[in-house]
């Protein structure tokens, strides 16, 4: 029987990416702090180890080839997904990891004790209240709900070269309104992440100007 490793091993070579230039043995070190922390706090609704490794760690570095620059924002970070998991995969590249609810923060910061995270800075803050004293490059997040909201959120804490990324669903046209085109130049990429079912959609936004 394959291991998780093995698993993860060939999930990431799936995506097209290689294992051996991604901190694979970190990433189940997540997962395995995410299980014992789940079973208290209820983190996330998956509770399957390989689950948790196809709709978690796969499901965040198919982001990875999409990220711009080396500041980063994720905006409702939960239990680190995507941004602890592109954190990990980018060491020279730094991060924020925002969410306003304690105990996932509290995780975040443990994650980032035990994992010995040097790239991240976790926050508890709300999207609309949360100040930077310097613009991202990117901007990630995968539970923040519709575009028309988490764009403009986002936009004022970009960067003027900067990119606005959601991981979605398979069909996210509808939430593409006439006034989220008229503020930015949406790009609609379908990605193919293995074990997840239905399919998955990033959308990247960059304003216009």
């Amino acid at each position: 029987m394959p291991t998780l490793g093995d698993e993860l091993r060939a999930g990431i070579i799936a995506l097209g990416q290689d294992p051996d230039s991604l901190p694979c043995q970190t990433y189940l070190a997540y997962l395995a702090l995410l299980q014992r922390w789940n079973k208290t706090y209820n983190l996330s609704g998956i509770r399957e180890p390989a689950r948790m490794l196809t709709h978690h760690v796969l499901d965040s570095l198919a982001v990875l080839p999409h990220l711009h620059g080396t500041r980063c924002l994720d905006v409702g970070s939960g239990a680190g997904l995507p941004g602890l998991i592109l954190a990990l995969a980018r060491p020279a590249t730094r991060w924020v990891l925002l969410d306003s609810n304690g105990k996932k923060v509290r995780f975040l910061n443990q994650c980032v004790r035990e994992l010995e995270i040097g790239n991240v800075e976790v926050v508890q803050a709300r999207a609309d209240v949360f100040a930077s004293p310097e613009p991202f490059d990117t901007i990630v997040s995968r539970a923040f709900g519709a575009l028309a909201d988490f764009y403009p959120a986002a936009a004022r804490l970009l960067a003027p070269d900067g990119v606005v990324l959601a991981l979605k669903g398979p069909r996210v046209e509808a939430e593409v309104t006439p006034e989220l085109a008229a503020q930015a130049e949406i790009e609609i990429i379908p990605l193919q992440v293995p074990g997840v079912e239905g399919g998955r959609t990033l959308v990247r936004m960059r304003a216009r100007y």
